[in-house]
């Protein structure tokens, strides 16, 4: 079984609190999903404890908190929160990659940035008021993860961003891929994990392929760059298949949109002719980079290409990965549903999306049981499992 269920789970345990979730707008219809996955867990499931005061709402109709956070005409906000959550164990989710989002400011309509997001984040937290038992931030894109360094005189928003939640009693944070999981470091007495969805990818990527063979002789993985080593190695041992890698090769006396230019990428790696090939990183940004590496892997007489990234940004736009697939650069692209996906990118032919909406539910779930999410954090169980039904 891919995933126990939720009634499955060893979760005898007392809740730590009334289980309460508060899905900002930026992350409704995951939050609503999430909500669908535990209300029916919690129905089936048989507690010994169940009837008892402890557990008088263990069972409801959904466990979404009523919040909003509403604009005055000057763009500035309140949040609210129209229900009561003293005592409970509460889980913010929240997309700060959302750019659909819109608000007035002075007559004029403005899309929301990760700064907008995040500060009605903040919002939220602050109504809650410290009335809750626990607060936990499930935000799958982590806030300003790419400043996670210092060069020369740069300011380190990531980890004043962090820092500043647990400032206001968040007890709690989840993330995923977390563009440099050393950021954690800025709150090391605090709960921070950052979760790698391969095991979503590998089954992605056999259904947008059932006849993908998994050997050495057919398939590698391969790292865009130097920053994605540590998954393509992961995904190659897990798979037993080999890894390869590019660096890039930039332009240090120039800046263009904020990062030295890219000159040339360069390859490390066995003979690609005739493998499909795997690409994994943690984001397509504007996607010239992938766009150029699969060009690089076509010339080295690659086979088919599958383009996987946790976060699908598309900053500027999907028509530059049409005329890709057009080309034949790449077979198939799959990213996951933790962030906006704008309705035209679930159209296109080459796409596959990597719901994660479950997998969230069973770390909410557990942990307000108080269980450890180790098995959760940690795939390779559940990914031998799936590879053993799909022997080639």
């Amino acid at each position: 079984m891919e995933f126990q269920s939720g009634y499955e789970r060893n979760v005898e345990t007392i809740p730590v609190g009334e289980l309460g979730i508060i899905a900002l707008k930026s992350c409704e219809t995951l939050g609503k999903k999430i909500d669908a996955h535990i209300v029916e867990w919690r129905k089936e499931r048989e507690h010994e404890h169940l009837g008892t005061p402890e557990l008088r709402s263990y069972a409801r109709d959904s466990y979404l908190i009523d919040a909003s956070v509403p604009r005055f005409g000057s763009g500035e906000a309140k949040g609210i929160i129209n229900d009561t959550v003293r005592g409970d164990d509460l889980y913010l989710l929240v997309d700060v990659c959302n750019y659909s989002l819109t608000y007035s400011l002075c007559g004029h309509t403005n899309h929301m940035s990760p700064d907008d997001h995040f500060q009605d984040l903040k919002r939220i937290i602050a109504a809650v008021g410290g009335k809750a038992r626990r607060i936990n931030v499930i935000m799958p894109f982590l806030y300003e993860s790419r400043q996670h360094k210092r060069n020369g005189r740069e300011s380190l928003d990531c980890a004043l961003a962090l820092q500043e939640l647990v400032s206001m009693g968040v007890d709690n944070i989840i993330t995923f891929d977390a563009h440099d999981p050393r950021v954690q470091n800025a709150i090391p007495l605090h709960g921070f994990e950052t979760i790698q969805p391969v095991y979503q990818f590998i089954k992605g990527l056999f259904r947008a392929a059932p006849d993908l063979k998994r050997d050495p002789e057919h398939l590698m993985i391969i790292s865009p760059d130097e920053g994605a080593a540590s998954r393509a190695i992961y995904m190659a041992n897990i798979l037993g298949v080999d890894m390869g890698m590019f660096y890039k090769r930039r332009d240090y006396a120039h800046i263009v949109n904020g990062a030295n230019p890219i000159v040339a990428h360069e390859f490390l790696g066995a003979d690609l002719s005739g493998k499909d090939v795997v690409i994994i990183d943690d984001m397509i940004s504007s996607g010239d980079s992938m766009i150029d590496v699969a060009r690089e892997l076509k010339k080295r007489k690659a086979g088919r290409i599958f383009i996987c990234a946790t976060f699908g940004l598309f900053t500027n736009g999907l028509e530059r990965f049409d005329r890709a697939y057009e080309e034949g650069l790449f077979y198939s692209m799959l990213t996951t549903n933790l962030i906006y996906q704008p309705p035209q990118l679930l159209e296109k032919p080459y796409y596959t999306s990597c719901d994660l909406s479950k997998y969230i539910a069973l770390v909410i779930d557990t942990l307000n049981h108080d269980g450890s999410i180790s098995d959760l954090l940690n795939p390779s169980d559940r990914i031998n499992n799936f590879l053993a039904k799909h022997q080639n």
